[in-house]
């Protein structure tokens, strides 16, 4: 019963002390002591330098003139210990565009880092601010330990009034452009009535040409009773189908457009090839049979 009681006892304590030190691991974070910022101003100019707190941000900003440097100086803790964190960053951010700007801390084993920013380190985008510049200080690295993400100062650009500001352009981005409303060229217009009318004169004048042509090769016109006798049909449709697509094409001209002339000239040769084969047909018979 004893030994039971000690056992039991034993157990209950191993169990403490693990569950401490689980929770001990789950409570630790990343943080930083012993923080410092200065600026080393150029000759003839007062440096400067303040203590910065993990918790309270520096209540007014600091100037960084174009020929200043400023120097962030601080000990990262794991759990209050100095230990190298995987990842440590000063992080400059513009408080209108929210653009941020990393810089690296350099960091030994023991925790001791240290960082060193001038205008020349800076982005255009970051030098033409017009608000003092967020600056937060970022450590981070692996393992259960929470990071640390927390505003630590404020930097107010100065830049040098002989120096021309950098130019900047904002990049093309993807995104929703304005609408664009398409301008189509008009529809082709005829042309003018009198090179119209010249060419209409100059086609039916062709008209007596072929009959003067028919007479000069001895066309004999008493043929077309026995061909319509012999064809009817043929003839007529033959005939008629050219005289159709004569009508197409001038709809065309004048009103129609390409997808409605198509279908209905698509029939009309139909209707041509068919009725020609057979008309011409009956004609070779009649010249092949002697007549003239």
């Amino acid at each position: 019963m004893r030994f039971q009681q000690q056992t039991f006892a034993s157990a209950a304590l191993l169990a403490l002390a693990v569950a401490s030190g689980l929770a001990s691991a789950a409570a630790s974070s990343w943080g930083f002591d012993d923080a410092s910022l200065s600026i080393a101003a150029r000759k003839g100019s007062e440096g400067i330098k303040e203590k910065l707190n993990q918790k309270t941000p520096l209540a007014m900003p600091v100037a960084l003139g174009s020929a200043d440097s400023l120097k962030v100086a601080l000990t990262a803790k794991d759990n209050g210990k100095g230990k190298r964190p995987h990842q440590a960053f000063v992080v400059l951010r513009d408080q209108d565009s929210g653009l941020e700007a990393p810089f690296p801390l350099t960091v030994k084993e023991n925790g001791k880092a240290v960082v060193q920013i001038s205008q020349k380190d800076l982005p255009a985008q970051l030098l033409l601010a017009e608000k003092p510049l967020k600056a937060s200080v970022v450590i981070a690295s692996f393992g259960s330990a929470t990071g640390l993400n927390t505003p630590a100062f404020e930097v107010e650009i100065r830049p040098d009034p002989a120096t021309p500001l950098p130019n900047y352009e904002k990049p093309l981005r993807y995104g929703k452009r304005p609408e664009i409303h398409h301008i189509f060229r008009s529809d082709p217009r005829s042309p003018p009535k009198v090179i119209s009318l010249f060419f209409t004169l100059a086609v039916a004048a062709t008209v007596p040409a072929l009959f003067i042509g028919w007479a000069l090769l001895g066309a004999n016109l008493n043929h077309l009773t026995k061909a319509l006798g012999a064809a009817p049909l043929s003839h007529a449709s033959f005939f008629g189908s050219i005289v159709a697509m004569e009508f197409v094409f001038f709809m065309y001209y004048t009103s129609w457009n390409l997808f409605q002339t198509l279908p209905v000239a698509a029939v009309v040769g139909v209707v041509a090839a068919l009725s020609g084969t057979k008309a011409l047909g009956e004609v070779q018979s009649r010249r092949l049979a002697g007549e003239r």
